[in-house]
């Protein structure tokens, strides 16, 4: 508090010095002018106004070399605060030739300073290290506040970084000083079109275009944006036609338009997807979804485009995990019965398949799953076809041919529920009860593969 009130204090003053300056000037008191207009450098030294009310006073005393000082160091402080950094050197230099013992012009240091930023951001752009341009960028407006270059370069660099709401302040701040500055309707204009607001994006292109016709970003970029809008909106049009080959290669060629604008690639990731998937090429499905995260990894449809895949594809642990992280982002009660699903799926698949012991359908009919033991229990090496031992072939039979069990089964219930122990099978006992033991014929096994018959 004491901070404000004491700058406040200090505004107020150098204020008052001016105004008397000036009071004193209009009088022709020159000496007096001279003394109020130090008093307000000395409060606020980095105002360059002050610097040339001071010279016109010196002049009208006869004080030229010293007026001339003074005006040196208002050019030199415009420069700077312009960003004008080497014409500010240049200022300074000569105000420290006319008067070496002038404090002010150690300016001279602060505008090299703002060079070096300048070169090291530009290494830096080259580098794609936007961060680091807005550092420098940060450090250099603080000696150059009126530089509308350092501000678009750094309204550039937080779009680049996804930082939007920055980039547009930036840029709105310059547009209310400037409503022509093409840059600046360049900026709004690229973030715009890296929100997937295309449309209104070209507007701004077009206007940036209108203030400054050889404005060459803003060409490429309103160049890139009516075709990815084209080709995006022609991709779309082919697959609700059911036309997959064409939309695939659109969406492609889409992708290949600007490798920037992430938010728009990763829709379009998305929709090549989804025609993949209607390709039933569901491993490039979950390629391009994956790739659709990566870019943007709040995206929840393609997550879940990508969980569907993957259950399509048996591939459970991974639906489960998509399920969760789209349940966490969105928790409603759609994406709670998905989870629930996967969970359940996992969970089945983490048991026996005892379809696939007897080598049956999931839709397979009583007559096709006794067909099914038949042949499999009166195999001598069950092993060579479904890798099945015969207490699994008797533990798959009883299971599926019981119509209460196969649905407990099939629904991913747990058997043991019911009291049925898996381990208390006997696969002699089921092949007897099957076959009836007529004739004395009976099934035995002393161990894992060794399974012999034996006729009475």
């Amino acid at each position: 508090m004491w901070d404000s009130i004491l700058g406040r204090g200090r505004s107020r003053g150098k204020q008052s010095f001016k105004e008397q300056g000036n009071a004193y000037y209009a009088k022709k008191d020159y000496n007096e002018a001279y003394n109020y207009y130090t008093k307000a450098i000395d409060m606020c030294p980095k105002n360059a106004s002050y610097y040339g009310n001071r010279a016109a006073t010196l002049m009208m005393l006869g004080k030229f070399r010293e007026a001339l000082g003074d005006a040196q160091q208002s050019e030199g402080k415009c420069h700077l605060s312009l960003g004008n950094a080497m014409a500010a050197c240049h200022s300074f230099q000569r105000a420290l030739e006319l008067d070496h013992k002038n404090a002010q012009a150690q300016q001279f240091k602060n505008a090299n300073t703002v060079i070096e930023y300048e070169k090291i951001a530009e290494t830096d752009f080259e580098k794609r290290d936007f961060r680091k341009v807005v550092f420098c960028m940060d450090r250099a407006l603080e000696f150059a506040p009126a530089c509308h270059r350092f501000k678009i370069l750094k309204a550039k660099c937080l779009a680049m970084l996804g930082r939007y709401p920055e980039a547009q302040s930036v840029a709105s701040d310059i547009l209310q000083m400037d409503s022509t500055n093409a840059d600046a309707l360049y900026v709004r204009g690229l973030c715009l079109y890296y929100e997937d607001c295309i449309e209104k994006a070209v507007q701004f292109f077009v206007q940036a275009l209108r203030m400054a016709p050889d404005h060459e970003k803003a060409c490429i970029a309103c160049r890139n944006a009516k075709a990815l809008k084209a080709k995006k909106e022609d991709g779309n049009k082919a697959f609700k036609e059911g036309n997959y080959k064409l939309a695939y290669e659109l969406y492609t060629e889409a992708l290949g338009i600007d490798s920037n604008n992430i938010k728009t690639n990763a829709k379009l990731y998305c929709n090549r997807g989804t025609v993949n998937s209607k390709l039933r090429k569901l491993d490039d499905a979950i390629e391009d979804c994956t790739n659709a995260v990566k870019l943007d990894a709040t995206y929840i449809k393609a997550y879940l485009r990508r969980a569907q895949c993957y259950m399509d594809t048996e591939q459970y642990e991974e639906a489960v995990r998509d399920y969760e992280k789209v349940y966490q982002m969105e928790k409603t009660k759609e994406h709670k019965q998905l989870l629930k699903n996967a969970q359940l799926e996992l969970k089945k698949n983490k048991r026996k398949d005892y379809y696939k012991i007897l080598g049956v359908d999931k839709n397979a009919s009583e007559d096709e799953i006794k067909k099914a033991y038949r042949k499999r229990a009166l195999m001598h090496h069950p092993d060579r076809h479904s890798g099945a031992s015969a207490q699994e072939v008797g533990e798959a039979f009883t299971i599926l041919s019981d119509p209460k069990k196969k649905t407990r089964y099939d629904s991913g219930q747990d058997l043991d529920e019911e009291g049925m122990n898996m381990g208390d099978f006997d696969a002699n006992n089921i092949f007897k009860a099957f076959f009836g033991g007529r004739g004395g014929f009976s099934f035995e096994a002393s161990g894992p593969g060794n399974f012999f018959f034996q006729f009475g």
